[in-house]
């Protein structure tokens, strides 16, 4: 026998003796464990990654993640790992992962330093909180909650996002890279913005802190005079 295969021989008994002797973990058949595969990029129990491309999961409204899971799936939005990792799932696991992370309650970190002129961050400011009338633009805050953390079951908080993903993802609707069901208000809605603008909003919304109970709202005060939004029916027998 050569020195080569005697030298492999002693590794893999080394290998397998060590492998017998470590206990093993049982495997867990739970939503929490197969999830994982999700905080790989989205950050350990969905917190989000630190390079601000992965969003938070973690305490986002079940109805908006369920949605966007199926845009993934079905094409409305585009990002080829997420479609390869979603297509083999059925309505109901993403029902189940939506719902897993949803109910985690962490708490959020410090927004960065911002960057934005006060020029910048007043138009911002302007156009989240008060909108733009002659522009039939209504204030972010009218759909997505006074606080800004979000409405249930099916609309995202806008805090404690990074500001280049906010852009990212305000471009795509407005370039129509990123799609909801019919009717698709986002998408109506932000074309009527300048570039200008969603960098004003985005560098706004990114430099405000999360409240510290950052939970999304219950429900609207008054939903008259919004636009219409198409969302996904929830698997059957799901409840909201």
């Amino acid at each position: 026998m050569t020195l080569r295969f005697l030298l492999l021989a002693a590794v893999l008994v080394v290998g397998a003796t060590a492998q017998a002797q470590s206990p093993r973990k049982p495997f867990e058949d739970s939503i929490a464990q197969r999830s994982l595969a999700c905080t790989h990029c989205h950050g350990a129990q969905g917190r989000a990654a630190p390079d601000g491309y992965y969003p938070r999961l973690a305490g986002k409204p079940a109805g908006y993640l369920y949605n966007q899971l199926l845009n993934f799936r079905d094409g409305r939005r585009h990002y080829g790992l997420m479609t390869q990792m979603l297509e083999p799932l059925t309505d109901t696991y993403l029902w189940e992962i939506a719902q897993h992370f949803a109910a985690l309650e962490l708490p959020y970190p410090a927004p960065l330093p911002t960057a934005g002129s006060r020029e910048l961050l007043e138009r911002g400011r302007v156009l989240v909180m008060q909108g733009d009338p002659t522009r039939q633009l209504p204030a972010c805050v009218q759909c997505h909650g006074p606080r800004m953390t979000g409405v249930l079951p099916n609309v995202p908080g806008l805090l404690g996002l990074p500001r280049d993903y906010l852009n990212a993802q305000l471009g795509a609707w407005r370039a129509d890279k990123r799609r909801a069901h019919a009717p698709d208000c986002m998408a109506e809605l932000v074309r009527r913005l300048a570039p200008d603008d969603i960098e004003a909003v985005s560098t706004w919304l990114a430099s405000q802190p999360v409240p510290a109970d950052g939970k999304p709202a219950a429900r609207l005060a008054s939903s008259a005079g919004l636009p219409v939004c198409g969302t996904s029916p929830l698997p059957k027998g799901a409840r909201p």
